[in-house]
């Protein structure tokens, strides 16, 4: 197969990385518009005007709360399932407010052992939502779960609402 000529390589290039760019832009801003919201949310009209405002700021980045203030740990518990290792996850709040919705990337959450639904589910094919949206408390609050699979599996963050 001829390769094509250097200038349309470059434009594609440059075009893989404009729509990757946008995609990554645009991508915290939506990821949480078809998640269900938390049981115990007040409605919109209940809720003070800050929470209101913030509610629609992009998440992960707005507010108070950085990024890396929700800090994903795991490790290999030792155990081994149907063959599989074990390993335990630890999402752990360390921004000065609760966060909610904290969506990370989990592509399924493969697992030949049974996920606590309340602590992690998969909402599609490549997202997982923390605690059924319900908020991790500030400073130090926790969220653990164990998963058994061949290799250790990546959970970015891709977005969370923060409440001060």
């Amino acid at each position: 197969m001829a390769r094509p000529p250097r200038t349309t390589r470059g434009a594609l290039l440059r075009l893989l990385f404009l729509l990757l760019a946008l995609a990554c832009s645009s991508g915290s801003a939506t990821d949480t518009a078809a998640l269900p919201t938390p049981a115990a949310a007040e409605a919109p009209e209940q809720q003070p005007a800050a929470a209101r405002a913030a509610a629609h700021r992009p998440a992960a980045t707005a507010g108070p709360c950085r990024r890396g203030d929700l800090v994903v740990r795991q490790r290999a518990t030792g155990r081994v399932v149907e063959g599989k290792p074990e390993y335990a996850v630890e999402v752990r709040n360390a921004c000065r407010c609760a966060q909610s919705r904290v969506v990370l990337r989990c592509y399924g959450l493969s697992s030949v052992e049974a996920v606590d639904p309340r602590a992690i589910r998969a909402v599609d094919a490549d997202r997982c939502l923390l605690r059924g949206g319900r908020a991790i408390p500030a400073r130090g609050g926790r969220v653990r779960f164990t998963y058994a699979w061949m290799t250790p599996q990546d959970f970015p963050l891709l977005s969370a609402q923060p409440h001060c």
